[in-house]
């Protein structure tokens, strides 16, 4: 008897064939797999999964089964699935476990409803095993989101919008560049405040991007056909900050315009504010701004009429506004007024991985403003770049690789150069060589530490770099790696954190 003689003929025998033998390869390739019932409670986890449950925050199995699935998995989709009955074969995953590449598949009963949704988790490592693919759908998404600007100016143009023209969105979310886990989770919260109209508070290190966020909000928003207006509170003397803000009424004082002038929230009107370093705000101005947030309304300078507004404050600051609120630097009512949506904007420390795509959409930027060509970095150049801490984040790097690009009299950036502009600058130089790619370099005081400990985060670091080379094939890790599998599964159980880099 051949195979073909045992497969089933008829088409109800062959789905059901067809369905046993894909749970069985999604349950053994899978890096994680769960099922919800119909409540939206999460009722099985295989064992892979159970590897996931430190890093959301479990540590037992029974505080993760048997409660709604919205609870415990941050950022889920299943209950769509569930209302809906329709699947979501591939999608991005990202919460605190880190992010993944995830399937979620309705399960229906005899009468055809929806009993429940398996979720599916494919890959651990999306911004590792994708990369290239997440590289080309970015690079996709910021020419479509370009497009989208500018087809909307036109036609806030032909709709005779001057007003607005010049105050709209200059950057979408695709022009934030990056693929990496801290990348991709402020992007999502970012593209959540978007769709509601309270105030988002930028909170990050100078040069990390923050009013680029603030601008792609706004175009990402229902106000996005409404001004833009940004207001640096740090350059406005504390004396014309309140005209700038409220505008200032005809003849208001000796000098001033006989037809008045409107300020920013007045110009503002309909859409976003964006208030660059807020925590720079003298305290005398912060009770005026708090009224007109809560109440809705601004009075001009010299005026004793009141004008209703409707204004999207997004504020951005580098300061600790906690500990300003705690020291009495900052008012506490406008504080909680603003830290409505707050979104952590990460240092560039924080997302090495991002650097090469960043070094790549600065060269082209460069390019197009000099209208000269870019040399190309060396691998070493480039690899001297990505090591940096980079205190002053995206814009240090920015200037940094303008004035290698200035002083290049070749084809091919160095690493010579690069480290002779380093130090001119006055950049704290980090070897290229300590630094491992995808693997966040810790600074000089980090490596103050017992050797011992050294030695296993060089072995850990070698493992992880040999899994993800591999894909999570353990078998061709441990050949590279020349150790036994038993001692590579070993030593994967001892790594420090709470999900590893293999396929089960």
């Amino acid at each position: 008897m051949t195979s073909t003689d045992i497969l089933p003929r008829d088409a109800q025998s062959i789905l059901e064939l067809a369905a046993r033998s894909m749970f069985d390869l999604f349950a053994s390739a899978s890096e994680g797999m769960m099922l919800v019932d119909k409540s939206g409670k999460v009722v099985w986890i295989n064992d892979q999964y159970r590897r996931f449950l430190p890093a959301l925050g479990f540590e037992r199995e029974e505080d993760f089964v048997g409660h709604p699935v919205a609870s415990v998995v941050q950022n889920t989709q299943m209950h769509q699935v569930l209302s809906t009955g329709k699947p979501i074969l591939i999608d991005l995953l990202s919460n605190r476990a880190g992010t993944f590449v995830v399937s979620r598949i309705p399960l229906r009963d005899d009468a055809g409803g929806v009993m429940g949704v398996l979720g599916i988790v494919l890959f651990d490592h999306a911004e590792t095993t994708l990369q290239p693919l997440m590289d080309k759908f970015t690079r996709l998404a910021r020419e479509l989101d370009e497009a989208r600007l500018t087809h909307a100016a036109l036609r806030r143009e032909l709709a005779g919008q001057k007003g607005v023209t010049g105050r709209r969105s200059k950057y979408t979310f695709a022009s934030f560049v990056g693929t990496s886990e801290p990348a991709v989770e402020v992007k999502r919260q970012a593209r959540r405040a978007a769709q509601s109209s309270s105030p988002v508070l930028l909170l990050g290190e100078t040069g990390t991007g923050k009013e680029l966020l603030a601008h792609a909000i706004h175009a990402a928003s229902s106000r996005v056909d409404k001004p833009f207006v940004s207001v640096n509170i740090a350059a406005v003397p504390d004396t014309l900050l309140e005209a700038e803000f409220f505008g200032v009424a005809p003849g208001a004082f000796t000098g001033a315009d006989k037809k008045g002038r409107d300020g920013k929230f007045k110009i503002a009107d309909g859409g976003t504010l964006f208030l660059d370093e807020i925590g720079d705000m003298p305290a005398s101005l912060q009770a005026k701004l708090l009224r007109a947030l809560q109440e809705g309304e601004i009075e001009a300078l010299g005026s004793n009429r009141l004008i209703a507004i409707d204004v999207r404050i997004i504020a951005a600051t580098s300061r600790d506004l906690s500990a300003m609120v705690r020291d009495g630097r900052f008012r506490e009512g406008l504080f909680y007024r603003l830290n409505v949506l707050p979104v952590r904007v990460p240092p560039l420390r924080e997302r090495r991985s991002d650097i090469p795509a960043l070094l790549e959409i600065l060269g082209e930027e460069l390019a197009q403003n000099s209208e000269v060509s870019i040399p190309e970095l060396s691998r070493e150049a480039q690899a001297l770049l990505c090591a940096q801490v980079w205190r002053g984040n995206i814009r240090e790097l920015r200037n940094v690789l303008e004035q290698v690009v200035m002083r290049s009299e070749s084809p091919w950036i160095s690493a010579d150069l690069v480290e002779a502009v380093l130090a001119e600058s006055g950049v704290e130089q980090v070897e290229a060589e300590l630094a491992t790619p995808g693997i966040e370099f810790n600074v000089a005081g980090e490596l103050l530490r017992p050797l011992a400990d050294q030695v296993a985060e060089v072995e850990q670091n070698a493992i992880r770099a040999a899994m993800a080379h591999f894909h999570g094939n353990k078998v061709a890790a441990a050949k590279l790696l020349d150790i036994s599998r038993a001692t590579l599964y070993a030593r994967l159980q001892e790594m420090p954190e709470k999900r590893t880099l293999s396929k089960t």
